[in-house]
């Protein structure tokens, strides 16, 4: 199944009110009132977009390791999804399929990362629970997500429902007071920084299928010097 197909599915049972989390319905509104919200304000129109240079950055993963972008690049494409955390069940259904798209990711020569704002320890419950091999680097106050252009400030209300509703407290989970979230991103950069994917889409129920990558890092193989 695309993972589009896989998410589509899982909203229609949330907001029927279906298990695990059996939500009340009156949840929806607010949510898809941010999310339209977001979409308006035109901040994705703001994102870096293929043909831009990428920035530089150095985080730390999940046990505590500084990644560098610029090492990383030094063997090849490197793709990189940004999310927003493992309290996030469509996060979960898209690494789980960036997971299951790993190896082919891999045969082309490309490195994977993913970054989000949870700590460290969230990062973990991530690889865990996901299964996953590739690494979660910890993005604190969403400084790097902001240097591609993907960093918003949640509103009043939405807080509101995410600490009395979900009892989901985005401080306690990223370490940090901002409740900022990176709008779910993909991209796939060039060993010269150069981004040659870009895909960031404001409502994080919406995420490109791993697919979408291989013929970008097919071209770039093929574009290689020999």
């Amino acid at each position: 199944m695309a993972l589009q197909d896989t998410l589509n599915a899982f909203r229609a049972n949330f907001e029927a009110g279906g298990p695990p989390y059996n939500a009340p319905g009156w949840i929806h509104e607010p949510m898809h009132r941010a999310t339209d919200e977001l979409i308006a304000s035109g901040l994705a129109g703001h994102a870096l977009k293929a043909g831009d240079v990428a920035p530089a950055f150095t985080l730390q993963d999940a046990e505590g390791n500084a990644v560098a972008s610029q090492d990383l690049l030094a063997h090849g494409p490197m793709i990189v999804t940004f999310y927003r955390g493992v309290w996030c069940p469509y996060c979960n259904f898209d690494l789980q399929a960036i997971q299951a798209a790993l190896p082919d990711f891999e045969a082309r020569g490309a490195r994977l990362v993913a970054v989000s704002p949870q700590t460290q320890a969230n990062s973990r419950r991530s690889m865990r629970d996901n299964k996953l091999s590739f690494p979660i680097l910890s993005d604190p106050g969403n400084e790097v997500a902001a240097s591609f252009g993907l960093r918003f400030g949640l509103p009043d209300y939405l807080i509101d429902l995410y600490k009395n509703v979900f009892k989901n407290d985005l401080a306690v989970a990223n370490g940090d007071p901002s409740w900022t979230l990176p709008m779910p991103a993909r991209f796939v950069i060039a060993t010269d920084g150069t981004i040659a994917y870009a895909e960031v889409n404001p409502d994080y129920t919406r995420r490109p299928d791993p697919s979408e990558l291989l013929p970008v890092l097919d071209r770039m193989r093929t574009a290689s010097p020999a």
